[in-house]
């Protein structure tokens, strides 16, 4: 930098001098001649601005090698950098790839002992089961202390093997002496039949038919089959087969069957429990009420057509004394209706009418006699069979919380419970109903048979007394 400026400064000094020379004053011709003076050294810019140039070419020259050196030991440095990075990826990538690998074989190594323990522990099941099953046909092999020291897989190829001999032993018919109980409860010795593990035969001198499980292993003749049954067991006894075979089949020996319940009236209302007594109860008392109704309404319908005639005829003949006392030796509403219009036929027609509306009112209240109780039974006896609905549901989820479902017996109370008091509930509440709704069209009727009584003696009495002055004029 100090040799450019240097080259600057005397560039611009030989630019200065002509100019410098130009503007000199011009000495006077009488002025006296200088002394001579000492020239300075003649000093050539255009070399000494090669000299520096060739300088900077070679400063140039020098730092571009250097640059290139840098450049190249830059790049050599990058290119080995770069192989490092790619073989540190290299290694990065074959280790995910080794633990990923590793990682399967690790899933798959738990995959394995989970099936290997779920096996293990199906094997144990099935020969606890397998120990069970045969202890109860009276073999004991694999109790024995033989069996506990073998493989698994040996352990189980024993298994089938008894298993196999068991079936092929229970496939068949076999005989052998032994007791069983009688339908009244009494023992008796003979031959049981059994057939497989399913079903079994009793033959005695007393008795002989069907067996069924009594409980405790024992055995019982089951009545259900009827005469098939001692018939089959007799056949079977002499190895003859018959066709039907009356057979009943068992699940388990050690389960007693129990008769079937005859189911009555009585039994099934008693199912529903207090509600359902209480239904039935409501029910009953319907129907009286339905029987003092019909009652009623008979009578008060019977009671018109006698009434009308019994006041016609002195009315015609303008006794209308005569006629009040034969419509009251009537009883019932009818008669009233129209002893009440027999009393003002003096009034105007507008007004007799009134009269007569407010009489058949006032005899509603007798044909409505026992109506509304009648429907709020037949509306309250459905409502009772869903509380009673309710009540059964709830009984066997309780039962169901505290013992869980593993025996439907515990269940069917509240179940029968729940469904036999609806049941209970329709069958009161749809006669009800219907016969509700007969005896109010039925009261309705006689309403409109007794206003149709009353108008009619009111048009009797204006006819008999257009005929009395159709005489007198």
């Amino acid at each position: 930098m100090s040799t450019l400026r240097n080259i600057i400064m005397l560039t611009a000094l030989s630019l200065a001098l002509p100019a410098l020379a130009q503007t000199a004053p011009a000495t006077p011709s009488t002025a006296p001649a200088p002394a001579p003076v000492a020239a300075p050294p003649t000093i050539s810019l255009d070399q000494a601005y090669k000299k520096e140039y060739a300088f900077l070419q070679a400063q140039k020259r020098e730092l571009s090698e250097r640059v290139a050196q840098t450049r190249n030991a830059l790049e050599r440095d990058r290119a080995a950098l770069q192989g490092q990075i790619n073989a540190l990826e290299s290694r990065v990538l074959a280790a995910k790839s080794q633990a990923e690998a590793l990682s399967n074989e690790l899933v798959r190594g738990d995959e394995q002992a989970q099936v290997a323990a779920d096996n293990r522990e199906l094997v144990n099941v099935t020969i606890e089961q397998a120990r069970a099953t045969l202890g109860g046909f009276g073999d004991e092999t694999l109790k024995q202390a033989s069996f506990a020291e073998l493989e698994e897989s040996a352990q189980l190829k024993r298994v089938f093997e008894l298993a196999s001999h068991t079936l092929a032993a229970f496939s068949r018919l076999r005989q052998q002496p032994g007791s069983f109980y009688r339908a009244d409860g009494k023992q008796v010795d003979g031959t049981i039949i059994h057939w497989g593990n399913i079903a079994a035969y009793g033959v005695s001198s007393e008795a002989s038919g069907a067996l069924v499980p009594a409980g405790g292993g024992q055995l019982r003749l089951w009545d259900a089959p009827g005469q098939s049954g001692s018939e089959s067991a007799l056949a079977l006894a002499k190895g003859n087969r018959i066709s039907p075979l009356g057979v009943y089949l068992f699940e388990n020996i050690n389960t007693a069957v129990t008769e079937p319940e005859a189911k009555t009236i009585a039994g099934e209302i008693a199912k529903g429990g207090f509600i359902g007594y209480i239904i039935l109860a409501l029910g009953a008392l319907g129907l009286a009420l339905v029987a003092l109704r019909a009652a009623f309404l008979k009578n008060a319908g019977a009671a018109v057509a006698p009434t009308i005639d019994a006041v016609l005829r002195p009315l015609a003949e303008q006794r209308i004394d005569d006629a009040i006392t034969a419509a009251k030796r009537h009883k019932g509403s009818a008669a009233r209706v129209v002893t009440a219009a027999l009393r003002n036929l003096d009034r105007d027609r507008e007004h007799l009418e009134d009269i007569i509306s407010e009489s058949i009112l006032h005899e509603s209240v007798h044909l409505n006699r026992f109506g509304a109780f009648i429907m709020v039974i037949a509306a309250v006896a459905p409502l009772l069979g869903l509380l009673g609905t309710v009540t059964g549901m709830i009984q066997t989820f309780d039962i169901i919380t505290e013992f869980g479902t593993s025996d439907p017996k515990l269940l069917s109370g509240g179940i029968a419970t729940a469904l036999v008091t609806t049941e209970l509930g329709l069958i009161v509440a749809i006669p009800m109903l219907l016969l509700g709704n007969l005896m109010g069209g039925w009261a309705e009727r006689i309403k409109d048979d007794m206003e149709q009584a009353a108008l009619r003696v009111v048009n009797a009495q204006q006819e008999a007394q257009f005929s009395a002055l159709g005489k007198a004029a």
